[in-house]
C-alpha cells in the first residue's frame, strides 16, 4: 500500500511552555510544514495521565491547551495549511488504542522507561493511563496513518514501540487486509523520525547536566514563552557559566556542560552550527558572549511572547481554530477507523 507522506506530532498542555520546548520541538514544527503535510495536535488525554496536581485540574488543562496553541500560532505554524487540534475533540485515539491494547505486549510496555520515570518507586500508585500511555502514542501517530514522526531523544523509544505496534498489525491481521484492498497485507505504515537541529534537547541555565524542565523550583533556569524581553535578557545573563573563556573548537565544549548549553542554544535560534558560533566567539569572555545570546534570544523570543499574549486573551478565537482542526483531523481518524473496525471484524452502522 502506498502510504501519503505526513507529519504527526503531539505537544502535552502542562503548562509553562519554555525554550527547550521551542527549540527542541516547535522551531521544527515551523520548518517542517513548508515541506511536509502536517499535523500538530495538544495531546490533552496524554496530560490527564498523571496525578492532579501536575496537570494542575480541569481549568487549568484548558487554560494551558490554549496556551500550547497559542505558542504554535504565534510561532509561524499556519492552522490553514495545516491540522492543529486538541486530541480530545476526535474520538479515534481512543478508539484505536483500545484495539492496540489488544495488539501491544505487557512485556513492550514493561520496557518503557518514560513510565519507570516517571512511576518513580512507587509504580503500583501509577495510574494505568500513565503504564499504557505509549500505545495512545502510537494511535495518536497511525490513526493519521502518518509516516514520519518529529522526536527528541526521550521519545525515540515510544515511537519504536509505535513501529512494533504497527507491523504486529499488519500481519496478525494481513489477510483480513488484503481482502479490504490492500495486495501487500499493509495497512498502517512503520513510522520514520524526524531528529532535527543543533539544540534538540535544552539543559537548564543553572545547571547545564539537568534538562531544562517547567518542574525546575527556580524560575531562572528556564526561559518560558511568555516572558518579556527584560526578563529574557536578565535570565541570559545570570546563567551558569565557568571562569574559562569560550574554547574555538567543539571538542572544547565536552566537559564543559553550560558552556555548552549556551553555544547550543546560540546555534539553534541563528541557524548556524556550534563551530560557527565558536568561531566567532571563541576565546571570548561569557560576558560579551552572553549580551550577544540575550539580544538573539529577545529578537527570536520576545515576539512570539507578545503574540501569545494577544492571542490567549481571546480564547474563542483559540477554539475556533481548534474547533476547525479537529474537523479536519476527524475526517482523515474516521477513514482509518471504519477500515480498522473492518479489519478486525466488528460490524459497524453503514
Amino acid at each position: 500500500m502506498a502510504f501519503v507522506e505526513r507529519v504527526f506530532s503531539g505537544v502535552q498542555p502542562t503548562g509553562n511552555l519554555h525554550l527547550g520546548n521551542y527549540l527542541g520541538a516547535i522551531v521544527n514544527f515551523v520548518k517542517m510544514q513548508e515541506t511536509h503535510n502536517c499535523i500538530y495536535c495538544v495531546v490533552d488525554m496524554h496530560a490527564i495521565t498523571q496525578g492532579v496536581d501536575v496537570w494542575g485540574g480541569p481549568v487549568e488543562l484548558a487554560r494551558n491547551t490554549r496556551e500550547v496553541t497559542a505558542a504554535f500560532i504565534a510561532s509561524g505554524i499556519d492552522p490553514k495549511k495545516h491540522i492543529v487540534f486538541n486530541q480530545s475533540q476526535v474520538s479515534g485515539h481512543a478508539e484505536l488504542a483500545w484495539i492496540f491494547n489488544c495488539v501491544a505486549r505487557m512485556g513492550w510496555l514493561g520496557r518503557m522507561t518514560q513510565f519507570k520515570e516517571k512511576a518513580g518507586k512507587d509504580r503500583e500508585n501509577a495510574s494505568v493511563g500513565l503504564f499504557d500511555y505509549p500505545v495512545l502514542m502510537a494511535a495518536d501517530i497511525l490513526l493519521y496513518r502518518a509516516t514520519h514522526v518529529p522526536v527528541g531523544e526521550d521519545q525515540k523509544q515510544h515511537l519504536e514501540l509505535s513501529r512494533d505496534i504497527a507491523q504486529k498489525f499488519n500481519n496478525d491481521f494481513a489477510g483480513s487486509i488484503r481482502a479490504q484492498g490492500a495486495n501487500d497485507g499493509l495497512f498502517f505504515p512503520l513510522p520514520e523520525p524526524l531528529i532535527t537541529g543543533p539544540a534538540t534537547r535544552v539543559m537548564s541555565l543553572r545547571d547545564g547536566t539537568k534538562k531544562m524542565s517547567k518542574s525546575d523550583a527556580s524560575d531562572n533556569s528556564r526561559i518560558n514563552l511568555t516572558d518579556d524581553a527584560d526578563t529574557i535578557a536578565q535570565k541570559i545573563r545570570k546563567a551558569k557559566t565557568d571562569p574559562e573563556p569560550l574554547p574555538t573548537e567543539e571538542k572544547g565544549l565536552e566537559a564543559r556542560p553550560e558552556a555548552d548549553n549556551l553555544v547550543g542554544i546560540f546555534a539553534a535560534l541563528s541557524g548556524r552550527s556550534k563551530a560557527d558560533v565558536l568561531r566567532e566567539f571563541g576565546a571570548g569572555q561569557f560576558s560579551s558572549f552572553k549580551n550577544a545570546l540575550a539580544e538573539l534570544c529577545v529578537t527570536k523570543l520576545a515576539p512570539i511572547a507578545g503574540e501569545m499574549k494577544r492571542l490567549v486573551a481571546d480564547p474563542g478565537h483559540i477554539d475556533t481554530i481548534l474547533n476547525a482542526g479537529s474537523d479536519r483531523a476527524r475526517a482523515i481518524a474516521d477513514e482509518t477507523m471504519k477500515l480498522s473496525k473492518d479489519i478486525v471484524g466488528f460490524i459497524r452502522r453503514r
